[in-house]
């Protein structure tokens, strides 16, 4: 079966088109700029790369392009619609209401809605993605894959905020987490390499991009993660804050005569580790070179970010009472062997040691730990698309 694999955001869509036996990407791109102008980029297997300036007023329109090149006679990769069994879509935000992917329906599309407040940005995106789809292959199945979904199995412990209990009761105000097609994907390739059950092991995955999440997987299970009600929360990332003291708002607010709106602002565009560089970057080889030339605020922002991997770690290791195997995954923690490595460096009481010459590897799925290495330490690329993409044919 081919899988159409989409992740709409609001004025963007990533798609994939997936042979789900082979599982090989046969055709990738990306929609931008829709309700501006319009860009198509797409790139069929061993093709070369193609963008075309294509007016996409909405996401109709856009789905539309990605169905013409996926189809076209010289380019394409399937002769007709007919060759695409399914499409399974990215939905940022299931809430309480889904703790696995589910196919999808009216009354699921509605259900999603009711979950918008929760991630404003992203679940109305999400919802036009499926409904221009519906409207351009009706009766082709379609299935939700949510961010949320893997971290549904926390514990009360785990997801509860020190809050009146009345704003959980009233407005299910909790840790919810991200990054969960991700985190369910790189702990489950983790057993398989350890040659393990999945039931039987304790992972903790650091999914290091721009937004960077950490999560404690035991016996295959999500049982706390570091993102929060939103993804604000946890680590210091690329250009968010992560966790800060609550009173930090109200100071700086009076400090700089900041509404509500400005002070997310600054904590979601303005903070992280581009914030801490002095407005350097939040590209993290602009960061490594800048302290490597001695840029004293890159060093601080990436001793910081690599201080808080570390914490968190040392944190989830104690929730589960121990550790197996860590595996670093994502732009970040694939690519970036200091990172790695200056994470690790606060490691040694579990009886970590790293391979400097695995370690300096780069995007490949490789152990890092040395031997004698009491946790093994593992680089695993993630593949989200790929997940989305089984977790689709499991349903269909």
């Amino acid at each position: 079966m081919n899988v159409l694999v989409i992740n709409c955001g609001s004025s963007s869509l990533k798609f994939q088109l997936i042979n789900s036996e082979s599982e090989k990407v046969l055709a990738k791109g990306l929609c931008e700029r829709i309700g501006i102008d319009g860009r198509l980029t797409y790139q069929p297997e061993g093709g070369d790369k193609a963008v075309s300036d294509l007016a996409m007023p909405t996401h109709t329109e856009a789905i539309q392009f990605v169905i013409d090149a996926l189809t076209d006679a010289e380019t394409g990769v399937v002769k007709s619609l007919s060759e695409i069994g399914a499409v399974g879509h990215r939905v940022v935000h299931g809430g309480e209401k889904f703790a696995s992917s589910v196919v999808i329906t009216d009354e699921v599309k509605a259900t999603i809605e009711e979950c918008n407040d929760l991630a404003p940005l992203h679940n109305p995106a999400n919802l036009i993605g499926i409904n221009a789809c519906e409207k351009l292959m009706p009766g082709t199945p379609m299935v939700a894959v949510f961010d949320t979904a893997f971290h549904q199995t926390m514990p009360e412990k785990a997801y509860m905020y020190g809050l009146p209990y009345e704003y959980y009761d009233k407005y299910k105000v909790r840790r919810y987490g991200f990054h969960g097609t991700s985190h369910s994907f790189v702990s489950k390739r983790a057993a398989e390499l350890a040659g393990r059950p999945y039931d039987a092991m304790k992972t903790i995955v650091c999914h290091l991009g721009n937004g960077a999440s950490i999560c404690a997987v035991e016996n295959g299970k999500s049982v706390d993660t570091s993102m929060g009600l939103t993804p604000l929360e946890g680590l210091v990332m690329g250009t968010r804050s992560g966790d800060i003291d609550p009173a930090i708002l109200e100071f700086i607010a009076k400090k700089e005569n900041l509404d509500i709106a400005g002070l997310m602002n600054m904590l979601n565009k303005k903070s992280g580790v581009q914030g801490l560089s002095d407005g350097l970057s939040s590209d993290f080889r602009d960061l490594e070179e800048g302290a490597d030339n001695g840029n004293k605020c890159a060093e601080i922002a990436l001793s910081v970010f690599c201080y808080r991997v570390a914490k968190y770690v040392g944190s989830y290791a104690a929730a589960m009472n121990g550790v197996d195997m860590i595996a670093f995954t994502a732009g970040i923690g694939e690519n970036s062997g200091t990172v790695r490595a200056k994470v690790c460096e606060y490691l040694g009481y579990l009886g970590i040691s790293i391979n400097s010459e695995a370690n300096g590897k780069r995007g490949e799925e490789i152990v890092i730990s040395t031997p004698d290495s009491k946790v093994t330490v593992m680089v695993i690329p993630t593949n989200e698309e790929l997940a989305i993409a089984r977790e689709t044919v499991a349903l269909v």
